[in-house]
C-alpha cells in the first residue's frame, strides 16, 4: 500500500513539477510574503543583520564539527573559505577606522573561525581536500571586484582608502560562495554538513537582504542618501540581493531533501 505524502510533501512535489518560470515568481512571492513577516514582528531591523551573523556562525560551527569529528573536509571549498577571509579582514579593518560597534566584534569572532576552518583544510586534513573539483579560479571575482570598487564607491567623507576597501568587500561577499557552488557543481553530491553550512549562508545572506531593504522602506529611501550619491547605494542593495539569489536555488534543493527525509543531498544538472 502506497504511503500518503504530507502536505508539505505534495506542494514540494506540486513545486518540482512546474516550468523555470512559475518556480521564479513563487520564489519572489515567498520572499516577499517573509519580508512583510519580519516587518511585522522585527521592531528594530538592526537586530535583522546581527541574527544573519549569527546564523553564519552557525554555519560556520557546523563545519568545525565536520573538520574535527570526521576529520575529512570533502566537498568544502578552501578557495570560499578564503574569499571569506579576505572580505571579513577588509570588512574589519573599515569598521575600525570608520565605525567600531557590535558588528566589528562579530566579524572579529567570524574571521577567527574562519582562519582556523583554512589552516585545518590546507595542512591538518590536505589530504582529503578535494582540490581536483575546487577549481574555480578566484581571480574571476576578486580582479573585477577590485576594479568594480574603483569605478563605484562610497562618496561619504572618510579617506578614498578606505572607501574602496568598504566597496570591495561588499562586492566581494556577494560573489564569495561561488567556488564553493562549483565544488557541489562538480560532485553533485553534497554530504549533510556541508549542505548544513551552505544552507546556513543562504539564510544569512536573506537576513542580511532583508535588513537593508527594510530599512531603506522605514527610512524611505532616506538611508540610500546617507550612504551617498551616485550609483554606490543602488549597487550595495543589488549586492544584496545578488548574494541571496546566487543561493537561492540550492537553498530550494536542500528543503526539498530534507522533507524528503533524505541525508546526502544530489544536484540535479544544472543547479548551482
Amino acid at each position: 500500500m502506497k504511503a500518503e505524502k504530507s502536505p508539505i510533501q505534495t506542494v514540494m512535489s506540486w513545486i518540482r513539477r512546474q516550468p523555470p518560470k512559475v518556480k521564479a515568481f513563487l520564489c519572489v512571492v515567498t520572499a516577499m510574503t517573509i519580508l512583510v513577516f519580519l516587518r511585522v514582528i522585527v521592531h528594530e531591523h538592526d537586530n535583522l543583520f546581527i541574527a544573519s551573523e549569527a546564523v553564519h556562525a552557525v554555519g560556520i560551527s557546523v563545519l568545525i564539527y565536520k573538520l574535527t569529528k570526521e576529520k575529512t573536509c570533502a566537498g568544502i571549498s578552501l578557495k570560499t573559505q578564503e574569499l571569506t577571509a579576505l572580505f571579513l579582514a577588509v570588512r574589519l579593518y573599515c569598521s575600525f577606522v570608520m565605525e567600531f560597534d557590535l558588528h566589528t566584534l562579530l566579524d572579529s569572532a567570524t574571521l577567527a573561525t574562519t582562519l582556523w576552518v583554512i589552516y585545518m583544510i590546507r595542512f591538518n586534513l590536505r589530504p582529503t581536500y578535494m582540490e581536483d573539483k575546487d577549481n574555480f579560479a578566484i581571480y574571476y571575482v576578486v580582479v573585477p571586484c577590485a576594479v568594480m570598487s574603483l569605478l563605484i564607491h562610497p562618496s561619504t567623507r572618510h579617506h578614498i582608502i578606505n572607501r574602496l576597501f568598504w566597496a570591495f568587500c561588499v562586492y566581494l561577499e556577494a560573489v564569495s560562495v561561488l567556488p564553493q557552488l562549483r565544488v557541489m557543481q562538480n560532485t553533485k553530491i553534497v554530504e549533510p554538513f556541508t549542505a548544513h553550512y551552505v544552507f546556513a549562508l543562504g539564510i544569512a545572506r536573506f537576513l542580511s537582504c532583508a535588513h537593508w531593504i527594510l530599512q531603506v522602506l522605514d527610512t524611505r529611501g532616506r538611508l540610500l542618501t546617507a550612504l551617498g550619491y551616485g550609483l554606490w547605494p543602488l549597487m550595495v542593495l543589488l549586492s544584496e540581493i545578488i548574494q541571496t539569489f546566487i543561493l537561492a536555488d540550492f537553498c530550494y534543493y536542500y528543503v526539498q531533501s530534507l522533507m524528503g527525509g533524505q541525508l546526502v543531498l544530489r544536484l540535479p544538472s544544472g543547479v548551482v
